[in-house]
């Protein structure tokens, strides 16, 4: 006689990859600059990060659910037990042992899922200040976990989180007609648009309007001064490797600032070139050879 034992049901996964990946980034992510006993770490927070902003931006999924989602992970992050069936959020558990091996906080990882429950409830900015208190959930802890991974002085952080939050709206920049079209979210504060004469159904009308041009503009120039801020980072980190990257990248950012005033993000896609890659690397070097 044949016994048949049912087999004990997998739990429900939580994560929703998009399939983007650290090569979509405008920024090196633990490239071969950082330490190879440290790199394994940071590829473990882009995971946990790049996978809690996938549910956020998953159109499928309602905002009571990515909520959901996320809060799971960050019980995940903080040991609650995962099913022996199966893990509900890999990259949430390989977050917590690296965690454990490193001894950092989990403090940036929790803020990060903050951001993204934003995201899912959150669809309108209403001023720079509004859009700054969502970077220093959303980016700054990006820079502050890599600066803490190497052991750096908590006095280089309101450099990186200038330079963090500078990517951060240059992204915003370059995806603000599909956030808008696919989302319904636009981070291009209200007031803003308001004083330009535009609404935010602009956004998927084509090429930036005059008006849509000014409100780009502004926002540039705010994110400049937020990138000439950055450029007292690379000068407080005393780790080579570390240094070298934070160069590399306050170089891209200028790099793509430049790449936006030029072109218009809602008529094509405004990216970085490999040859913008590799002359900000060759340039990090060599302005990040000494403190």
């Amino acid at each position: 006689m044949t016994v048949l034992i049912a087999e004990k049901p997998r739990p429900e996964a939580l994560e929703t990859p998009s399939g983007k990946g650290r090569g979509d980034e405008n920024f090196p992510v633990g490239s071969f600059l950082i330490r190879k006993d440290l790199r394994p770490h940071v590829h473990a927070f882009y995971r946990f990060a790049r996978n809690a902003d996938d549910i956020a931006d998953n159109p499928a999924l309602s905002a009571d659910d990515k909520v959901r989602r996320l809060d799971r992970m960050g019980e995940i992050l903080d040991g609650a037990r995962v099913d022996s069936a199966g893990d509900d959020s890999p990259a949430a558990s390989a977050m917590r042992a690296s965690l454990a091996a490193t001894g950092t906080t989990a403090q940036h990882c929790h803020d990060v899922l903050r951001a993204f429950r934003l995201d899912a409830t959150k669809l309108r900015y209403k001023g720079w200040d509004d859009l700054m208190e969502y970077c220093r959930y959303s980016a700054s802890p990006v820079g502050r976990q890599l600066l803490d991974l190497h052991g750096e002085s908590r006095d280089t952080w309101p450099a990186s989180d200038a330079l963090c939050s500078a990517l951060q709206v240059l992204n915003h920049l370059q995806d603000c007609g599909d956030d808008y079209r696919h989302l319904d979210r636009v981070y291009l504060p209200t007031e803003l648009m308001g004083e330009a004469g535009v609404t935010v159904e602009e956004l998927a009308a084509g090429p930036a309007s005059p008006g849509m041009r000014r409100v780009i503009d502004s926002l540039l120039d705010s994110t400049d001064r937020l990138i000439e801020r950055a450029g007292r980072l690379p000068g407080g980190v005393k780790a080579r490797g570390l240094r070298w990257e934070s160069a590399t990248i306050v170089d891209l950012a200028r790099r793509l600032s430049r790449r936006l005033r030029r072109g218009d993000p809602l008529a094509t896609r405004v990216a970085l070139s490999k040859v913008d890659f590799a002359a900000a690397l060759v340039t990090g070097i060599v302005r990040g050879r000494r403190r």
